[in-house]
């Protein structure tokens, strides 16, 4: 679907993107997340053709950006942070001239108006003007101009800045709604967003890409193996004796317990080692109960901070 080979863009002496490679197949959400200054929207900026790359090849569906710009365009609806809105138009004025800039034939244009305002729930605020509809509404209103066009593609930058809890969550719901007919790159600081609506996150960091993966897997890799995180009814000294026998812990972490008359710890496996079963049969026949067992994860924020702090050390 979207393919970019060796993308460099450069302003002056300054790199802003530096080499980056990665695919995007129909149908994926995927999140496009780094710090800022990183190089995310220059990026996004080249997939929608307002920029242009000064090395390497951006393809949609086989097309080269550089070769076939309108076809790519046309493929691609663009939600920027600060959506263009007009706001002395009503909505569907608006959408009717959004309509007009893509090209939609006249006889198509009140059917598909009705179908975004639809699918984004503005339908019910058609002939309000833009100005009067709170954040959330304007927020909807521009994704409906991104979608005016039946885009193939939707890149979304920042799609929920500025929205309260509930607005967040209802504009999340459209993104992942939309994903079901759509190829979506979510840009957004806001990572459990990101968390729930993508199964696979590029980060870029000075222009580099550091990671192209799913959350679970770069988690998996920044940890070398999985961490079980007990709390465990027994001491210390007999805990560390039974565990102790389980060949595939390659360390045991006791710390603070946060309940009184128990020991807790965060036992390491051996990379690509499920611990789970062996720590219950130790456990057991060391007549330990066992209080809490989970697998400490990584959140998106971890993986992130990791990641990009880790590229800023060793630059």
């Amino acid at each position: 679907m979207i393919e970019v080979t060796n993308l460099v863009r450069r302003y002056g002496p300054h790199i802003a993107v530096d080499h980056a490679s990665f695919k995007i197949e129909k149908g994926e959400i995927v999140g496009f997340l780094g710090p800022n200054g990183a190089g995310k929207s220059t990026t996004m900026n080249i997939l929608t053709g307002y920029l242009s790359p000064t090395e390497g090849v951006v393809k949609v569906n086989g097309l080269d950006i550089l070769e076939h710009p309108m076809e790519i365009k046309r493929s691609m609806g663009y939600f920027p942070e600060s959506p263009p809105l007009y706001m002395d138009m009503t909505v569907r004025e608006y959408l009717s001239f959004a309509a007009e800039i893509k090209r939609i034939p006249k006889s198509e244009r009140k059917s598909r108006m009705n179908t975004v305002m639809a699918t984004v729930g503005v339908e019910d605020h058609s002939k309000r003007l833009i100005k009067n509809l709170s954040k959330g509404y304007k927020q909807r209103v521009g994704l409906a101009q991104a979608m005016i066009g039946d885009p193939e593609v939707l890149i979304m930058d920042e799609p929920t800045s500025g929205l309260d809890p509930k607005q967040i969550l209802e504009i999340r719901g459209l993104i992942t709604e939309l994903g079901k007919d759509h190829t979506i790159i979510l840009s957004s600081h806001i990572l459990p967003e990101v968390s729930a609506v993508c199964k696979r996150v590029l980060i870029i960091n000075r222009g580099v890409l550091v990671a192209d993966d799913t959350p679970e897997n770069l988690a998996h890799r920044l940890l070398g193996g999985s961490h079980i995180s007990l709390r465990l009814d027994g001491s210390q000294t007999d805990v560390a004796k039974a565990l102790g026998k389980v060949p595939s812990v390659v360390k045991l972490d006791f710390q603070e317990s946060q309940e009184a008359g128990t020991t807790q710890l965060i036992a390491e496996a051996a990379p690509d080692a499920d611990i789970r079963r062996d720590l219950f049969k130790a456990l057991a026949a060391a007549n330990i109960p066992i209080l809490m067992m989970r697998s400490q994860d990584m959140s998106l924020e971890d993986i992130f901070l990791n990641l990009t702090t880790q590229e800023e050390a060793t630059a």
